[in-house]
């Protein structure tokens, strides 16, 4: 099995959506990335330029990762966002309009998205028992998603995966039932931490 294939796997054998979590590591991966080797970068840099820095998710997030690793730090942050600022400052002087473009990470990530999900469909049929027997569950969106590549790339494992997916779906349904039923006032015992916990992980569908 070759690379792309054993990273297939691994988020096959995970719980949540395998999708959205190949597409948090790469997230956290880029901005790591971003914040360690290329601030000062000058084709990174014109990325962040284009769109006056990131969208207020990505913004948000690049602030999160980098106060919570010690080896990056709060100091690449702000020369990121003090350029911005002499930019938009230096376009008020001129008094003139701010055009902002898309952000790049929201672009990196939509193309890595559909990149996860074209190698998925390829190769759905090696590990479609993998996905059977694991804790993981496509989200809506990249079920759909899925199920769309795969009537191009391989039309037969829809049933299938239609099948499991409903499967797994009325698992999680009784799992929701009986952690209602703990509530009632008849139980004997209320639902634990640990329970709750992953009675919310099991929802993120």
């Amino acid at each position: 099995m070759d690379l792309i294939g054993i990273y297939l796997k691994e988020a096959l054998e995970d719980s949540g959506c395998p999708v959205c979590n190949l597409l948090r590591k790469y997230e956290r991966n880029e901005i790591g990335t971003i914040l360690y080797e290329h601030v000062n970068n000058p084709s990174v840099r014109e990325q962040f330029k284009e769109s006056l820095g990131l969208c207020p998710y990505h913004a948000w997030k690049l602030k999160e990762i980098a106060y919570s690793d010690p080896l990056l730090g709060s100091l690449g942050v702000a020369v990121i966002y003090e350029h911005m600022l002499s930019i938009y400052i230096e376009n008020l002087k001129q008094d003139q309009r701010v055009e902002v473009g898309k952000c790049f990470l929201c672009e990196r990530m939509e193309e890595k998205e559909r990149s996860i999900i074209s190698s998925l469909s390829k190769r759905f049929g090696e590990f479609i028992e993998v996905y059977r027997n694991s804790e993981a569950i496509f989200c809506k969106k990249h079920y759909e998603m899925l199920t769309a590549e795969l009537k191009k790339e391989n039309p037969s494992l829809l049933e299938e995966l239609r099948e499991i997916q409903i499967m797994k779906l009325s698992e999680i349904r009784r799992g929701v039932e009986r952690f209602i039923d703990k509530f009632d006032y008849r139980a004997q015992k209320a639902p634990t931490k640990k329970r709750q916990k992953l009675f919310f992980l099991q929802l993120r569908v």
